[in-house]
């Protein structure tokens, strides 16, 4: 059965390192467009901004945009997703979430429709992404999440039984750089938002665990090269430099 997706991009003005960071201009365009562009361009479906503060909605409104007002007081981006969802679906048509990351300006759009392929198998409840470790300081940062996970020698999709800021697993071999991006079940959406905050989420403040501790399968696609994100100014110094460089709108 063909799914039918909606990518929905959570954003809020409280950044720590980078307050208004949705906002910050790059070519010529709010960051938030940009990444409002490269979800159009993945074609996969409707597109909209789950904003948590009206000046964001009026940025993608101006931009053609469509934007859903959520509450500022939601603890996640997975819960803004779950209350835009509510809001411009209220009928399901929709069976699949792409949860979009709004600091993602310069994302290759192969990157949303690959998100999509782990749900071809009907026992996985949620898609993500991971990339290639590349060397040790990658692999010791606890601001890069690694998902414990073996391909096996010709497979781009396999299971994740955790994921963790410590290089995990232990031993030998590849580890893999966790890319958040998801794409839900809507049912897993809706149960997820549903639960409280788990013992395991909690202590590695990460919170896909969330979902694992309730029973849900979690499968990656491997791709090469992570998503440049926008954490920093000079993150976003960077951003600029390659947009403006190639033009892009």
């Amino acid at each position: 059965m063909p799914l039918s997706p909606i990518v929905l991009i959570p954003a809020r003005m409280q950044a720590t390192r980078l307050p208004g960071k949705p906002l910050a201009t790059i070519a010529g365009l709010p960051m938030i467009v940009h990444v409002l562009r490269r979800a159009e361009e993945a074609g996969v479906g409707p597109v909209a901004v789950a904003c948590a503060e009206a000046e964001i909605a009026d940025a993608v409104r101006a931009a053609g945009g469509s934007a859903v007002l959520t509450d500022p007081a939601l603890p996640s981006g997975s819960d803004r997703c779950f209350a835009a969802l509510s809001a411009l679906d209220p009928e399901g048509r929709h069976d699949v979430v792409v949860n979009l990351q709004g600091d993602l300006p310069t994302l290759d759009p192969t990157a949303i429709r690959a998100v999509l392929e782990p749900l071809r198998d009907p026992a996985c409840d949620i898609g993500t992404l991971v990339v290639p470790i590349r060397d040790r300081a990658e692999a010791e940062a606890s601001h890069v999440v690694k998902a414990a996970v073996v391909f096996r020698e010709g497979e781009r999709i396999a299971p994740a039984p955790y994921f963790s800021r410590l290089p995990v697993p232990f031993g030998e071999g590849p580890l893999w750089h966790h890319v958040g991006i998801y794409a839900w079940r809507r049912a897993a959406l809706a149960r997820f938002v549903s639960l409280p905050p788990s013992p395991l989420e909690q202590r590695e403040r990460l919170e896909q665990l969330r979902a694992i501790e309730a029973g849900m399968r979690i499968l990656c696609i491997r791709m090469e090269g992570a998503p440049f994100g926008v954490d920093t100014p000079e993150d976003l110094a960077r951003a600029r430099a390659i947009l403006e460089g190639r033009g892009s709108a």
